[in-house]
């Protein structure tokens, strides 16, 4: 099915359950994965019209040596799961724009993310590599959000559709 998937992180615990689902996905499908962490400079000035103005002193090798911490912890799981993984990092203004652009480079044919599901004004602030992905990704975007811990409650509580449906046949024969 798919081959090689891609696997961005930015250590939230949101990508951290993206990141889990797509190793249990890829040992489903015997693929092998591509964790990406991407070093984002932070802007130290921003103006209305979008410009951003980067403080030259700030450590790149810090932020890709923490980017690479990330990726490599990611690379590790897999791994103990029986799933080959390379970790890689970059360090880019735009992660949506890396994010599709390592898919291409990598020959990789799925990626699986996580979204903050962030709505309103705090999406139209905060922007979402979400969106920019699934907008230009040359192959398709699986993308999870984990479930409010009282939905998931609430989940499991349920009684399964199936099951029901069985005991209802059973008893009623």
């Amino acid at each position: 099915m798919y081959k090689r998937i891609l696997i961005p992180t930015d250590g939230s615990p949101v990508s951290d359950y993206a990141a889990g689902a797509a190793i249990d996905f890829a040992q489903a499908c015997g693929s092998e994965t591509v964790a990406l962490s991407i070093a984002v400079p932070e802007p130290v000035l921003q103006s209305l019209e979008g410009a951003m103005v980067l403080d030259p002193g700030q450590e790149v090798d810090t932020l890709l040596r923490h980017a690479y911490q990330l990726a490599s912890a990611i690379a590790e799981r897999a791994r103990t799961a029986g799933v080959a993984c390379t970790p890689l990092t970059r360090f880019a203004l735009d992660p949506g724009e890396a994010i599709v652009e390592t898919a291409r480079k990598q020959g990789c044919d799925l990626i699986v993310m996580g979204s903050h599901g962030r709505r309103g004004l705090s999406r139209l602030l905060a922007g979402s590599v979400t969106q920019s992905v699934l907008a230009y990704a040359p192959v398709p975007v699986m993308v999870l959000r984990p479930a409010p811990a009282s939905e998931a409650a609430q989940a499991l509580a349920r009684e399964c559709p199936a099951e029901a449906a069985a005991a209802k046949r059973a008893g009623g024969a």
